[in-house]
């Protein structure tokens, strides 16, 4: 595992930033010699959309499953032309973005994407990159999807719903027209992690002391070691190296010995973080950044102490049904998981970066729990598990169903929310459609002619 601190769907982003940019003259050379590198497809106000930037977008929709309404050569390009609108109204009424929203998004995206894999390791082997190069990556297009929310959600920031719109608008719709609301559970949990012995940490230390040696010696590179032997693969693969980071990037004990570093030829003292045991080389520092390669090695926890884990956690299960203590009470002075423990036990679900709900859908809890929870009954108390957390540690549980909705069409007395939700959102889209329309007729559009004859959402594209 890397050595980032992670802060906490499939998703697709609004943005996409092209690689390389053409001219109409490249477009023509290329073609005269009989291939097309890229091309120019749309222009909006001055700014283009090329054909590889729709390819991209498809492919990236392919990957996560999505797929496009009626014909994606049509919709890709036109939701690309719809961002652009947006940017540059943005940049016009000042909208902005800071930096740390960006990194929290980045990091609540990243922590979605190693759930749904199953860790870190296997997240960094699919994408065939470090976890560090997968967020970078996003940066960009991230930065443009919340300047796009953001943009929408100030052009709709006076729309209203009352009660008695929502009673209104639902009155004569047919109960099959109602939102569909899905089966939603509340979930407590109490975490142990097993011990790791002495005797295999000391060995550990060992032997990062001996990668050491060896670099020290000059009988080996930091680069071709930690391709060898880190453990995490992401960074592995690149001898190592995380590229520029900030210190609120890093896992804070790694971070304070990254940036206290000063001479490139030298290895750091060994550095214990929450993924396991460093050490770490400056490769180069740029003002509030530092990119450094590391070595990571993780301590295992024998079979004896994880069973002797989850005896613990079953006797503590065996106390809470004979009502000793409550699972709460218990959560609370027990459970090693920091994110849960001050909050009795009950799991948080993160919509996003900014909203956090004690509802799951079974689907968005961790697999390991999911599976636990859909033979509890709400009130029972689950036996003991093993499970792997986000930080990649195996670590043992047991859970408590808390509460239980199961699936339905949505009610006013029940599901007032969703049904407000549902108005509001047609409101605000009628808005934006509206906006959208004035605006393409004060904004210089081109469109090639093969683009011409598509049915697009917003009319006026095609002048």
């Amino acid at each position: 595992m890397s050595a980032r601190r992670i802060l906490s769907l499939p998703f697709l982003l609004c943005a996409f930033g092209s690689a390389y940019a053409a001219d109409s003259t490249a477009d023509s050379t290329a073609q005269q010699h009989g291939t097309v590198v890229d091309e120019v497809i749309w222009v909006v106000g001055d700014e283009p959309i090329l054909r590889s930037e729709v390819e991209v977008m498809r492919i990236q929709a392919s990957h996560e499953g999505h797929r496009f309404p009626g014909n994606p050569d049509c919709t890709i390009p036109e939701q690309l032309a719809l961002n652009k609108l947006f940017l540059h109204q943005a940049q016009l009424d000042s909208i902005e973005v800071k930096d740390s929203e960006v990194n929290e998004q980045v990091d609540y995206r990243v922590d979605v994407m190693v759930e749904q894999v199953g860790s870190k390791e296997k997240l960094e082997e699919y994408q065939k990159k470090s976890i560090n190069r997968i967020k970078e990556e996003m940066r960009d297009a991230i930065r443009d999807n919340i300047t796009i929310q953001r943009m929408r959600a100030h052009l709709t920031r006076d729309i209203k719903v009352t009660p008695a719109d929502v009673r209104r608008y639902f009155k004569d719709l047919p109960q099959d027209s109602l939102p569909f609301v899905p089966t939603s559970v509340e979930v407590e949990i109490i975490t142990h992690t097993p011990e790791v012995d002495q005797a295999e940490i000391n060995r550990v230390k060992e032997e990062l002391r001996s990668y050491t040696e060896r670099v020290t010696s000059g009988d080996a590179s930091f680069q071709t070691l930690a391709r060898l032997y880190s453990e995490d693969p992401g960074s592995a693969r690149y001898g190592g190296e995380l590229g520029f980071v900030s210190r609120a990037e890093l896992d804070q004990a790694f971070s304070n010995v990254a940036f206290n570093l000063t001479d490139p030829k030298k290895v750091s003292k060994i550095v214990e973080s929450e993924f396991g045991f460093h050490i770490i080389q400056l490769v180069e520092k740029r003002g509030e950044k530092i990119n450094v390669r590391h070595i990571l090695r993780k301590p295992v926890v024998n079979d004896s102490t994880v069973e002797a884990s989850l005896l613990r956690l079953d006797s503590i299960a065996a106390d809470i049904r004979h009502e000793k203590f409550t699972f709460e009470e218990a959560a609370a002075v027990l459970s090693d998981d920091k994110d849960t423990r001050n909050n009795h036990g009950l799991m948080a679900n993160a919509l996003d970066a900014q909203t956090r709900t004690s509802k799951f859908r079974m689907q968005d809890l961790p697999t390991e729990v999911a599976k636990v929870v859909d033979t509890l009954q709400v009130g029972q108390v689950s036996r003991s598990f093993r499970m792997v957390d986000k930080r990649g540690k195996t670590v043992c549980a047991i859970v408590k169903l808390k509460s239980r909705v199961d699936a339905h069409r949505a009610t006013i007395a029940e599901d007032f929310q969703v049904m407000k939700d549902v108005v509001m959102q047609k409101r605000s889209e009628e808005k934006i459609h509206e906006w959208v329309v004035n605006k393409i007729k004060n904004t210089y559009v081109r469109v090639k002619p093969e683009y011409r004859d598509c049915e697009y959402q917003y009319e006026g594209w095609v002048k």
